[in-house]
């Protein structure tokens, strides 16, 4: 786990790269990177985006890391849920993928986020476990902020999505790529 306030002097591409919840949260408490008139370019020392953005290099820093390690803690490592998905009462799984991803692999006992699965959670027991799950943890954490944000303060990120478990926990899942345009 990284403890160590981040380097001023490197990109912001590096940056981004060691600290994924900087941009979400240089936008929440700064109002930076998240629209055309705060951008940044990712050749952007973050020294340079302070300057620019009038700001105090050590606040940010002490931002980033605080969001760092607040991200980190809603992160479930795959072999951790392999043995809650054993327990009695084992978490809610939550697919956050496509149709398509879910129909071709899909977790043992999860469910596809539709409306009628999102409906149906908002109005159960807020107290209630849920996983999350994408395909490379990449985007998970954003729908977790939404989850926990409308009451559902029990909600966790599968870390590194259904590919890391497919890695780690149950090397009988199938793994993919996707093909982008």
């Amino acid at each position: 786990m990284i403890s160590s306030l981040p380097d001023p002097d490197r990109s912001m591409k590096e940056l981004l790269r060691e600290f994924p919840s900087a941009r979400r949260a240089l936008f929440a408490d700064f109002h930076i990177g998240g629209c055309q008139s705060c951008a940044f370019s990712e050749e952007d020392t973050l020294a340079e985006v302070c300057r620019q953005h009038e700001l105090a290099v050590t606040a940010v820093q002490e931002t980033i890391l605080r969001s760092h390690e607040q991200e980190q803690a809603l992160l479930v490592p795959p072999l951790s849920l392999k043995e809650e998905m054993r327990k009695e009462n084992p978490p809610l799984l939550v697919d956050v993928r496509t149709r398509e991803e879910h129909e071709a692999v899909a977790l043992p006992g999860s469910q596809l986020l539709t409306e009628s699965t999102l409906g149906a959670l908002t109005a159960s027991d807020p107290t209630a476990r849920i996983i999350l799950y994408d395909h490379t943890g990449k985007t998970v954490l954003d729908q977790v902020s939404w989850f926990r944000g409308h009451g559902l303060k029990e909600t966790f990120a599968l870390a590194g999505g259904i590919d890391a478990y497919a890695r780690e926990a149950d090397p009988s899942l199938p793994r993919y790529r996707l093909e982008l345009d």
